[in-house]
């Protein structure tokens, strides 16, 4: 296929925390508020002259000085995020809030206040630290609630004057739905057997969603639709189209890596994804938008931190769903190296997806920067794709999309 008009444009975005775009948005004199987990309510941090990021760490190298502070047993995501902060490449922010997502998130959000590690030269910075429910109920919705009140709108509202309304709530959410409905639009291309974009670089466009300012992605991301409606696709189908499900990522690369290899990335259930992170929030005229967006977060999350038995169960089945939807052949239950609540979600998930609903998958656990160890997980997923390969001949099919 040929390359996409925009994909190096989208591509530069992501070498930098700090990129062209964080830039623009700060020189049109606009808050920038940094949070660091799926668990929050995004659009809660693009209201009025504000807008959000969540942090990541492109180009990751040593992580020495952060394992000094948070020793070698953490998970790499948190260890890189505190580096790069050590390092200065945070200080774009105005403000870091950042929930209980896990204990590995607090400690270094808890290392970077403590070491005064991001200096936005602002003495009005702060950072807040917010409670996160448990269960997926209504309790859970009013405990995020309360949270999101205390921890983001209050601070936003009183220390640097930004409109928390409930109109603000609600304009804030319309534009996360254009932005939602844009990459779904894109994603729903992936279905096709064969599609017009690939698995990279469906996810350099979800992570620029991420980690830009929305407002200034959407003419880019309206016309790089446009385009792949008139992209003509390759001729030949991939060797096996694959959902990649798991932890935080935010590492295309690692999707390139895959689709090297011959595969199809046709899904995206991970940290930093679209599914379910780019899912549009519904709403009415008749209840508190805030009370809207908190009960999208708490029921829609696929985090394992939610352990009430429907949600450890329905992680499941959500991911059979996407499988089928997509027509995948198998999954990849990807971990990064570390981090304790996605090594037991991966242990049950992946039997029960190769047991209960009879994918393939290939288990494993990664670094935060795939290119430090890229020869050993190439060989895995080789040798992966290569058995999906041999069970469609044995079954004489095109493909299963899950248990015959």
């Amino acid at each position: 296929m040929r390359d996409l008009k925009h994909l190096q444009y989208f591509e530069d975005l992501l070498q930098n925390a700090n990129n062209d775009l964080v830039k623009k948005a700060r020189a049109d004199g606009k808050v920038c508020a940094a949070f660091v987990c799926e668990n929050t309510p995004e659009p809660l941090f693009n209201l009025g002259n504000c807008f959000g990021v969540r942090l990541f760490a492109p180009n990751t190298g040593s992580m020495d000085v952060a394992t000094y502070y948070m020793t070698s047993f953490l998970c790499e995501t948190t260890r890189a995020l505190l580096e790069r902060a050590i390092e200065g490449g945070f200080n774009f922010a105005d403000c870091v809030i950042a929930p209980d997502g896990c204990t590995m998130i607090n400690r270094c959000i808890e290392n970077m206040e403590l070491l005064k590690a991001v200096e936005s030269g602002s003495d009005r910075f702060f950072y807040e630290h917010m409670e996160l429910p448990f269960k997926a109920d209504e309790n859970g919705v009013r405990l995020m609630e309360v949270q999101c009140r205390n921890h983001i709108l209050t601070p936003l509202s009183e220390v640097y004057g930004i409109d928390v309304s409930d109109r603000a709530i609600r304009d804030a959410v319309r534009e996360h739905n254009e932005i939602c409905d844009l990459v779904n639009r894109i994603g729903d291309l992936r279905k096709d057997r064969r599609p017009r974009i690939t698995g990279y670089e469906y996810a350099v466009l979800v992570l620029s969603t991420y980690v830009c300012p929305k407002y200034l992605l959407k003419d880019r991301l309206s016309e790089t639709l446009e385009e792949l409606k008139e992209r003509e696709p390759d001729d030949r189908e991939a060797r096996a189209r694959l959902v990649v499900t798991g932890s935080e990522m935010d590492d295309p690369e690692f999707i390139r890596l895959i689709e090297e290899c011959g595969a199809f990335v046709c899904a995206d259930r991970y940290c930093f994804g679209s599914l379910p992170g780019r899912k549009r929030i519904a709403m009415n005229e008749d209840e508190d938008a805030l009370t809207q967006v908190c009960r999208h977060y708490t029921y829609e999350c696929q985090c394992p931190r939610q352990m009430n038995m429907e949600k450890f169960y329905g992680r499941k089945a959500y991911i059979n769903e996407i499988a089928k939807e997509y027509l995948a052949d198998g999954v990849i239950y990807d971990q990064v190296k570390f981090c304790d609540p996605w090594a037991y979600e991966r242990l049950s998930g992946s039997t029960a997806l190769r047991e209960e609903y009879g994918y393939p998958v290939l288990s494993v656990d990664r670094p935060y920067n795939i290119r430090s160890s890229s020869g050993q997980m190439r060989t895995r997923v080789q040798a992966f794709i290569e058995s999906i390969e041999i069970k469609k001949l044995r079954e004489g099919k095109a493909g299963t999309g899950g248990k015959a």
